[in-house]
């Protein structure tokens, strides 16, 4: 029986990397999907699973139909086009691992992620598709729908860094994990996020 499988990779596991083209474009890359790994929901995805997975990404990604995502996770299989906050690029696998590229959009939803990741928030990933899950919590015939960009992901390590790469130089600042247990960090993430939101409106 095919059931609605929600997965979370913290930002420590993740491990999300921002970096800019000279074209001024946004990118995020890091790890998307591990197999072989019990993750927060108790379910494990065989590599071959995820493998799969990939190959079917990297066949609509070579179509030119590039995978759209949303700024948090709703707990349906549709993507709303009003919160898609990016598109993810490219996609492969390194060791057990799926690694891939997102670009963040300049929609409402992406700029939100963009003025948090600047910020100094870490933010991790959260995959959507379907599957079957047996009793020992072992995955089958997962079937890959996209990747959102989430706060609390689940899956263990996977807390970003941040990278800006200019034309000349790359500057590596390693990003603060306060927000997660800090509520002075939570109340001014609140406040960078509504200035932000009441910036895009006004220049709306």
């Amino acid at each position: 029986m095919q059931q609605f499988l929600k997965e979370y990779l913290s930002p420590s596991a993740a491990n999300l990397v921002e970096f800019k083209k000279t074209d001024g474009a946004l990118f995020l890359s890091g790890v998307m999907m591990q197999a072989a790994l019990k993750n927060g929901n108790g379910r494990v995805y065989p590599l071959q699973e995820i493998q799969n997975a990939v190959k079917s990404c990297q066949e609509k990604i070579e179509q030119g139909n590039y995978i759209l995502g949303e700024l948090n996770h709703p707990d349906n299989l549709s993507i709303d086009l009003a919160n898609v906050s990016h598109a993810i690029t490219e996609i492969s696998m390194d060791g057990n691992n799926a690694v891939g590229k997102m670009k963040l959009l300049n929609t409402p939803s992406g700029n939100i992620a963009k003025g948090i990741i600047e910020g100094g928030v870490r933010l991790g990933v959260s995959s959507r598709g379907t599957g079957s899950v047996n009793e020992s919590g072992e995955v089958k015939d997962f079937m890959f729908v996209c990747m959102d960009i989430v706060a609390t992901p689940s899956a263990p390590n996977a807390y970003p860094n941040l990278v800006s790469e200019a034309k000349n130089s790359t500057k590596i600042v390693t990003l603060a994990e306060a927000v997660v247990h800090d509520k002075k960090a939570q109340q001014y993430l609140q406040r960078e996020i509504n200035a932000l939101i009441q910036s895009i409106t006004k220049k709306g």
